[in-house]
């Protein structure tokens, strides 16, 4: 398979070609472009299956890439902006990745080429060496001032990230501190029974008591226990289709 990146920050673009050669070795980048212009020059002149799009260039946006040349090719988008997301599934996007991202949420992303197909993911579907499955974290070490607590999945109601700490938060209301990131915690925890809403929550299933539709596809989540006076957790936009469908699981 072979992509594009067009990405006008040099060390993004360098990342996502390490990460791409470590989790989808499958995947050649064949050309990169850091402007409008030159992103509608590349896609006309080189052969491609995907294209990975940031949508705040140098000389203007990854949208108007489209008004220039034609794209037929699935386009995994890359921003630090969460206002783009429905924009970008109109124009080709399979996925909507916000900076920074993790290597799951890459993953995740890459997969989806292998669902459009009618496959399984895009590792499989190219050859790739059948990855062995994941093995799920059934208990979390945290922290209480000098002593430490082992809590087991299954109690786990949410994490929320507040600075630079990361709050796990039991069924029962105990709040406790754990010496990780949330992009890590999120790598452990079962998909079926835990998802990241945006970028300072990951809730259980059992944790969500209550949804509330806002205009915008905007989706507001009650939890059990309660969030602090003042808090409120939200789908990001891009996160719904996927929350959605790990509600429908």
């Amino acid at each position: 398979m072979r992509a594009i990146i067009i990405e006008d920050e040099p060390l993004s673009v360098a990342e996502l070609r390490t990460t791409l050669a470590e989790i989808a070795p499958q995947i050649e980048v064949v050309a990169t472009a850091s402007s409008v212009a030159e992103a509608a020059a590349v896609i006309a002149g080189v052969g491609h299956d995907l294209i990975f799009m940031d949508i705040h260039l140098g000389d203007g946006s990854g949208f108007d890439i489209f008004e220039r040349t034609e794209i037929t090719v699935p386009v995994i988008f890359i921003t630090a902006y969460d206002s783009y997301a429905l924009k970008a599934f109109e124009n080709k996007g399979i996925d909507y990745l916000l900076k920074p991202f993790g290597r799951e949420d890459l993953q995740r992303a890459i997969d989806k080429l292998g669902l459009l197909s009618g496959g399984g993911s895009a590792s499989a579907e190219h050859g790739a060496p059948t990855q062995t499955p994941p093995v799920y974290q059934e208990r979390f070490l945290v922290n209480m001032g000098a002593r430490m607590k082992s809590v087991t999945t299954a109690e786990i109601a949410y994490f929320m990230a507040d600075g630079k700490y990361l709050h796990l938060v039991t069924h029962d209301g105990k709040d406790y501190i754990v010496d990780r990131t949330l992009t890590e915690v999120g790598e452990k925890l079962p998909p079926n029974l835990f998802f990241r809403i945006n970028r300072r929550f990951i809730v259980a299933f059992d944790a969500i008591r209550e949804m509330i539709r806002y205009s915008g596809s905007r989706i507001k989540v009650v939890l059990h226990p309660p969030l602090a006076e003042g808090e409120e957790a939200f789908v990001s936009t891009d996160r719904v289709p996927d929350f959605r469908q790990w509600l429908n699981r």
